[in-house]
C-alpha cells in the first residue's frame, strides 16, 4: 500500500516522446517543469508538500534530461514540443486541465503554456524567469545588439558542440559550481568578469565553493552528477538553440496577456533579476495573484526555500479552488 504523499516513478510515453516522471498524490492536478541545469528530482521538496495539501503532481524529467528521451534534432526543442509534453502530461493523467508551475526554463514553457494553451492551464507559477513579452527582434540579434562582443552564456550556447563539451568535460565539477556557485547569491551571471572576452568557457567563469551549502547534501549533489555524466549537456543546451526559432513559432500570440491567474516567485540574490526583472511582467499579467521575493535566496530558489515556496503555492493552488 502507498501513502498519500509516497513519490512514485514512472515513464509516460507522448508527444513523440518518453518522459520520466515523479509523481505523487491525488486530486486535482499539477505539473512541476524544471529548468536548466535541473531534473524532476529539483522538486523533491515540493512534490510530497503538494500532494499533502491536497493535489496530484507530476514532476518529468524534461526532455534532454535525466531518463527522458533526448532527441538529437535542435528542432525537437522547441517551445511547441516542449508545451506540447506538459499538454500530453495532462492526456495521460486524463485531466483536462492543470496548474503549470515552472522554474528557469521551465518557467518559460509555463508561460508559453498559459498563452498557447489557455484552455489547459488552470493557473500559472513562474520562478525565477518572468513572463517575457515577445521582443521586437530575435533574442540573439537583440543580444548581439546590447552586448557588442561581451561574453554572454546564452550566445555563447548557441554553437552546437562547443558549449556541451564545456559543461560534460567534468559533470561533478559543473554541477557543483552550478548548483553550489550559483546559490545563495553566489557568483553573479551578469558581472564585468563573468562578461570579459578573454577566451574562457562558461564553467570556468563560475564560482567555485570550498563547501557545500546546507540546503544541498553531497548525496543530493552526487544525483545530478550521476545523471549529467551519464546523458551529457546536449539536451539542456538545445533549448537555448530554439530562442529564435521560438520567437517566430510564437508570433501568433505575441501581443497575448496571461489572462490566467498567476504567480512569481524569486530568490532575491537570483542573479537572473538583473537581466530579466519582474517589472516586465507589468501589463500583461491580467489576475496576478503576487510577486513574492525569497529573501536571500538564490536561484535554486524551490531546493534553497522549499518551506516558503511550498507556502507560496499553496496558498496559490488553495486561491484558485475559492
Amino acid at each position: 500500500m502507498t501513502g498519500p504523499t509516497e513519490v512514485r516513478e514512472r515513464t509516460i510515453a507522448t508527444n513523440g516522446v518518453e518522459l520520466h516522471v515523479l509523481e505523487a498524490g491525488e486530486g486535482p492536478l499539477v505539473v512541476l517543469a524544471h529548468g536548466f541545469p535541473e531534473l524532476g528530482y529539483s522538486w523533491r521538496h515540493q512534490l510530497p508538500a503538494i500532494a499533502a495539501a491536497g493535489h496530484r503532481v507530476l514532476a518529468p524529467d524534461m526532455r534532454g534530461y535525466g531518463r527522458s528521451t533526448r532527441p538529437e534534432a535542435t528542432e525537437d526543442y522547441d517551445i511547441l514540443n516542449l508545451t506540447g509534453d506538459l499538454i500530453g502530461l495532462m492526456d495521460d493523467a486524463g485531466e483536462e486541465q492543470a496548474v503549470i508551475v515552472g522554474h528557469d526554463w521551465g518557467s518559460i514553457v509555463a508561460w508559453s503554456t498559459a498563452v498557447l494553451a489557455p484552455e489547459r492551464v488552470l493557473g500559472v507559477v513562474g520562478m525565477s524567469v518572468p513572463f517575457l513579452p515577445r521582443g521586437p527582434m530575435p533574442p540573439t540579434q537583440l543580444m548581439r545588439m546590447v552586448l557588442g562582443d561581451s561574453f554572454f552564456y546564452i550566445l555563447y550556447f548557441q554553437e552546437p558542440g562547443v558549449a556541451e563539451a564545456d559543461l560534460g568535460r567534468d559533470a561533478a565539477v559543473t554541477m557543483r559550481r552550478m548548483l553550489a556557485g550559483l546559490g545563495s547569491g553566489n557568483g553573479d551571471a551578469a558581472s564585468a568578469s563573468a562578461m570579459a572576452n578573454d577566451g574562457r568557457g562558461f564553467v570556468e567563469r563560475l564560482g567555485d565553493v570550498d563547501e557545500l551549502p546546507g540546503w544541498l547534501s553531497q548525496e543530493e549533489l552526487d544525483h545530478y552528477v550521476a545523471e549529467f555524466a551519464r546523458t551529457g549537456f546536449q539536451g539542456g543546451v538545445s533549448w537555448y538553440r530554439n530562442l529564435d526559432r521560438n520567437w517566430e513559432l510564437m508570433e501568433p500570440v505575441g501581443q497575448d496577456k496571461v489572462e490566467l491567474p498567476s504567480l512569481f516567485i524569486s530568490g532575491s540574490k537570483d542573479p537572473v533579476l538583473l537581466m530579466s526583472p519582474p517589472a516586465v511582467m507589468d501589463g500583461w499579467l491580467a489576475d496576478h495573484r503576487g510577486t513574492i521575493m525569497v529573501e536571500g535566496a538564490g536561484h535554486w530558489v524551490q531546493q534553497e526555500r522549499p518551506q516558503e515556496v511550498n507556502d507560496a503555492l499553496i496558498s496559490f493552488l488553495d486561491s484558485l479552488e475559492t
